[in-house]
């Protein structure tokens, strides 16, 4: 008896999110990749990303138009109490099908040190289907990419 009330619990809330949702068609998109523990010299100092953050890419929009886009990084634990990711930039990059870069958004260089790096990207329309990425470069040297397919 249990089961089945918590049964037409389930059943109802799905009918009431059916009924709530939007009649236009979006698309959107999270991804989350960890950023690995690299080691990079700033000033003659040895500075260490450790293990414990994410690079996230976020993506809204409907087939090839993005009405919104942001990348940044998200650290916890002993990361977040790190110096963070010093001479940083995101870039944004677009592939077609046949993953051939066509366009690439290049972000501002930040010399100082940020534990929580971030960057929107302006909205756009794409000229192709194919893939959106986030690259986040510390010190030059691209450390975590993140992205997802634009299909139709």
């Amino acid at each position: 008896m249990h089961y089945l009330a918590r049964l037409t619990t389930a059943l109802a809330a799905v009918g009431a999110l059916t009924v709530a949702a939007p009649t236009s068609a979006h698309a959107t998109a999270v991804g989350s990749t960890p950023v690995r523990t690299f080691e990079y010299s700033v000033g003659g100092m040895t500075m260490k990303v450790p293990t414990g953050c994410l690079f996230t890419h976020i993506i809204r929009g409907s087939g090839r138009k993005i009405t919104y886009q942001n990348a940044g990084v998200d650290c916890a634990f002993v990361a977040a109490l790190g110096s963070g990711f010093c001479n940083w930039r995101i870039d944004f990059s677009y592939a077609d099908t046949d993953n051939r870069t066509y366009r690439t958004s290049r972000g501002r260089t930040h010399n100082e040190c940020k534990i929580d790096p971030m960057r929107n990207n302006s909205p756009q329309t794409l000229p192709r289907y194919g893939k959106a990425c986030a690259h986040l470069y510390v010190n030059g040297v691209r450390r975590v990419s993140q992205c997802h397919h634009i299909t139709k």
